[in-house]
């Protein structure tokens, strides 16, 4: 029987407290799944109910469902080992020292202010990704960041003389029993997120990167549904070994650390955590707009939470200490089940 009593509390208490407008959440356990909806999709202009079924900006999930995907079929047909130059697939980028691998744990150093970045048209935003200096911190320093994968999503294109997100859909999506994961959603059927010069986003990213770089962004602009998440999901747990276009000896792979030690721990794309009790590794990715999925293959348990958090306004730190507390509280109620 499923029993995450404390960490449903603590989800459904942001709803209470308005920490969000409302809340989409899944608890899996081997074959039982536990999903639920409290509260609003949107409060502003007008207060409308949340659906079971509503479509959400997954922001930064789109790096491990869409772009990370693509390249671990590579790798699983042997055609990518990770160990690859950036500068095979981006010539233009400087740095001969960069792997793809570096890109995926987030340990490039790539690091760098863009000036006016929000500006910049499509072909400048791309040229100034391309042209970032290469820190100190490279394979010293775990720095999550979106331009690793806006980079792996210009090594995709280059490998399908297509746009990341375009090999996405035909690749990933379109192989998987998926109603609703897309680039392109129907907005009436979208969460609202935050408002933009005094307009709602709706059935449009949140992130400006994506809105920018459009099907060239491999980092954020996906949406999805509950539904097509716990598809996702008991792929990756193995309790639906042909959903993925992959292998499962190949998802197996990403529950392990691929840094090495004295950096902070991180698989291909995945952050991850350890259980409590037996120390295994468990990997979880989050997104700006209140989106996370925590994954535990060893138990075939999981936890998917949706929020439209940064709605109306994405200054909301109450969110993030919330988030961890009910990470924190799933490992915790998981690792005595």
């Amino acid at each position: 029987m499923i029993n995450y009593n404390k960490t449903q509390h603590l989800i459904e208490s942001m709803v209470l407290e308005r920490v969000v407008p409302g809340v989409n959440y899944t608890f899996i356990k081997d074959k039982q799944i536990f999903t639920s909806t409290t509260g609003f999709a949107s409060i502003y202009p007008t207060v409308t109910q949340l659906s079971p079924f509503a479509e959400y900006d997954l922001a930064s999930l789109t790096k491990v469902l869409a772009t990370e995907n693509v390249l671990l079929k590579l790798y699983d047909q042997g055609k990518l080992n990770f160990t690859e130059p950036l500068q095979e697939f981006i010539p233009e980028f400087k740095d001969s020292r960069i792997r793809l691998y570096h890109l995926l744990t987030h340990t490039s150093g790539i690091r760098g202010w863009i000036p006016h970045r929000d500006e910049l048209n499509h072909d400048e935003l791309l040229k100034a990704i391309i042209n970032l200096p290469v820190t100190g911190e490279f394979e010293h320093k775990m720095r999550y960041a979106d331009t690793n994968f806006i980079l792996l999503g210009l090594v995709i294109k280059k490998i399908f003389n297509r746009p990341v997100q375009e090999v996405a859909t035909t690749e990933v999506f379109n192989q998987m029993p998926l109603a609703h994961t897309t680039f392109s959603p129907k907005k009436e059927a979208c969460v609202p997120t935050a408002i933009v010069n005094g307009h709602v986003l709706q059935g449009v990213p949140h992130d400006p990167k994506a809105r920018q770089l459009r099907a060239d962004c491999g980092s954020a602009g996906l949406f999805s549904t509950m539904q097509d998440l716990i598809t996702f999901s008991q792929g990756y747990l193995g309790l639906k070994k042909d959903v993925l276009p992959y292998s499962q000896k190949t998802v197996s792979l990403l529950f392990d650390n691929k840094n090495p030690a004295g950096v902070k721990p991180r698989s291909w794309g995945w952050d991850l955590r350890f259980d409590p009790k037996n120390h295994y590794p468990i990997i979880l990715h989050t997104g700006f707009t209140g989106t996370l999925m925590i994954l535990d293959r060893i138990k075939r348990s999981g936890l998917i939470l949706l929020t439209n958090r940064i709605h109306p306004t994405g200054h909301n730190t109450i969110f993030l200490a919330m988030r961890e507390k009910i990470i924190r509280s799933f490992l915790k109620e998981n690792s005595k089940a």
